[in-house]
């Protein structure tokens, strides 16, 4: 099966309208492409709150069986005929997640991943706002191929991605938000960060999808420039487009899942596992004698 996936990147602006017809706005371009897997940035409703601890931010969240946003863009999936992973900022009684609805090319929501890590750091104060997700990894069979969907800092740990890939995921989706570090403006993190999830694809040979945002967005204590770079990487882990780190852009690019599914079993990684030595990654200390 010949699948076409895109990428796309834009600035969030501080009126949730204007974020939800940009969005739109690139997926009718992705469409327009020949896209079939659409991949929006992480929290694109609004500028990246996370910058602040506001407990005035919790008002942004919606619950998800009724999510505007979702309702919005589960019409647009269905119209365009696109599987669209998307990211929402989830109230479900007192717990509230930085969440994703997949919903498939006819509009449906299959089902919800809430974020599993939870990073906490100058400018990324998620832990005020996000209890740690309680889905589980995810993959969901769509039209297109079988999708497995992390959300931003889940992409730095590989076991994400490998239980992903171990679930039968064709396709790897990671919407994010990330640029600088403002704590320390000497600290460029784009490439490492390319790199470590080039890596996930390569070690499963699996393609990779990266959506982030750009621009420069300020907050109560500190200023953040976020710093695009999204990016699709094939099987082995090489990209094979890339947006620059300032302009609003739309990436496409075309894989055979039934030719990967091939390689991912003749490349032998999977065969060659050894479960019953990866103790050590079921504990936090890596002591893993219980």
């Amino acid at each position: 099966m010949q699948v076409t996936v895109a990428a796309t990147q834009f600035a969030c602006t501080p009126n949730p309208a204007e974020n939800l017809d940009r969005a739109e706005a690139l997926v009718r371009e992705a469409a327009g492409r020949g896209a079939q897997v659409v991949l929006l940035q992480e929290l694109f409703e609004t500028p990246y709150f996370c910058k602040d601890h506001l407990a005035t931010h919790f008002d942004l969240a919606h619950p998800m069986p009724d999510n505007r946003v979702v309702r919005r863009f589960q019409a647009l999936a269905q119209e365009l005929e696109v599987a669209l992973p998307l990211s929402v900022f989830e109230r479900a009684g007192h717990a509230y997640y930085n969440s994703l609805a997949m919903i498939d090319a006819d509009g449906s929501v299959l089902g919800v991943y809430r974020k599993s890590h939870i990073p906490e750091g100058p400018g990324y104060h998620e832990k005020f706002y996000f209890s740690p997700g309680d889905t589980g990894f995810k993959v969901w069979n769509t039209r297109y191929g079988t999708l497995g969907v992390g959300i931003c800092w889940d992409q730095w740990f590989p076991e994400a991605a490998r239980c992903m890939a171990l679930m039968g995921a064709d396709l790897l989706l990671y919407p994010t938000a990330i640029g600088s570090e403002p704590q320390d403006a000497s600290i460029d993190s784009r490439d490492h960060w390319q790199r470590c999830m080039q890596g996930h694809a390569a070690a499963n040979v699996t393609p990779l999808v990266a959506s982030n945002r750009v621009g420069v967005e300020r907050g109560e204590k500190y200023e953040m420039t976020f710093y695009g770079s999204s990016f699709i990487a094939d099987g082995t882990g090489g990209k094979v487009a890339e947006a620059d780190r300032l302009s609003e852009a739309v990436l496409t690019a075309t894989f055979d899942f039934d030719l990967l599914r091939i390689q991912r079993t003749s490349w032998g990684v999977f065969r060659d596992r050894r479960p019953d030595l990866y103790g050590p990654i079921f504990t936090l200390d890596g002591r893993g004698d219980g």
